[in-house]
């Protein structure tokens, strides 16, 4: 089987589980994008993946992302960064990101504010929201409940950014149902504010159809699409 046809396979597969969880919850399986995350993965994917119909692509890191960017610029893919972000690479992520899912603290929002407007066009985010218990200390990255309106004001009111939703990933060792119903109402509790933001981001390759039911309408999919990570990162 040729790395196409392996693609090709993985990726029906996927697009099938978002569409059964979207039509058990009544929903529009359009109505879910799949952003295929290609951390590890070399740009040859992309380009496989392109022409077999992805259009989203996510990436972790910085530097991996910025040179795939580069140089896979010519395929028209929307790029959304979902790894944690530190404060003095914002403006660089800025630069080539359509969508950033991890905005998790004010700090971050001036540096990709002064990308987007540099870049001359808005940048989409998304407040990452921490679902793990208070204490737990999981380590988890994301927002506190308690903070996730500073964050989302901020944004809302950079002139270079587009207040879009929230983004979370489901604790470990918790039913990622129970989770998602959390980042749901939080959720709701934001549009009541901010009723524009209307993107979910929620779910990966193990939890994308508990995300789905509760009303995601972006799953990051990695491993379900492209196999076990590279041995060399």
């Amino acid at each position: 089987m040729t790395r196409s046809e392996e693609l090709r396979e993985r990726l029906t597969t996927v697009r099938e589980r978002v569409a059964r969880a979207a039509r058990a919850a009544d929903r529009a399986p359009d109505d879910v994008v799949l952003v295929v995350v290609t951390k590890f993965f070399p740009a040859s994917d992309v380009r496989l993946l392109a022409d077999l119909g992805v259009r989203d692509v996510g990436e972790n890191r910085h530097q991996e992302a910025e040179a795939k960017a580069g140089d896979c610029a010519d395929l028209g893919l929307r790029w959304h960064f979902v790894g944690g972000l530190q404060s003095n690479k914002a403006a660089a992520v800025a630069a080539y990101a359509d969508a950033v899912h991890s905005v998790d603290r004010v700090k971050l929002v001036r540096g990709l504010d002064r990308g987007a407007q540099e870049r001359g066009r808005p940048l989409d985010c998304l407040v990452q929201v921490s679902l793990d218990p208070p204490g737990s200390g999981e380590g988890r990255q994301g927002a506190g409940a308690d903070e996730v309106a500073a964050v989302a004001d901020a944004v809302a009111a950079a002139e270079g950014l587009r207040l879009r939703g929230l983004m979370a990933v489901a604790p470990l060792g918790e039913d990622p149902a129970r989770a998602f119903d959390r980042l749901a109402a939080t959720a709701a509790a934001l549009r009541s504010d901010h009723p524009a933001a209307t993107w979910l981001s929620a779910g990966m390759s193990g939890d994308l159809e508990q995300a789905v039911t509760a009303g995601a309408t972006h799953v990051r999919v990695g491993s379900a699409v492209l196999g076990p990570r590279p041995a060399n990162q």
